[in-house]
């Protein structure tokens, strides 16, 4: 069963933590086989709180999932991305169709 990351994110209120995340988000996310199925233009937030993005990540499994967000060099990109801007994170295992 694949994993996946639902995250809820805020408006971006900086853009250079936003630019440093995306470029050590790249290859953690090949190193996990991690695979983006929908951003923002994908989703229509209809209740949402603070939420003004959606990225749904699916890994290959849920313990892949696990991993990556485990990653050391991930918890180094977290940092920037939580500076980027307020975001709720959430995983679980699952199948989309």
């Amino acid at each position: 069963m694949k994993g996946y990351w639902l995250i809820l994110g805020g408006e971006v209120t900086d853009q250079e933590a936003q630019a440093e995340y995306a470029a050590l988000w790249a290859p953690i996310a090949r190193r996990h086989d991690a695979r983006l199925v929908a951003g923002a233009e994908a989703v229509r937030l209809v209740e949402a709180r603070d939420a003004a993005r959606v990225i749904l990540v699916e890994f290959p499994s849920f313990a892949a999932a696990q991993a990556c967000y485990d990653d050391p060099a991930y918890q180094d990109a977290r940092a920037l991305a939580l500076r980027a801007s307020q975001r709720t994170l959430v995983l679980f295992r699952g199948e989309i169709a």
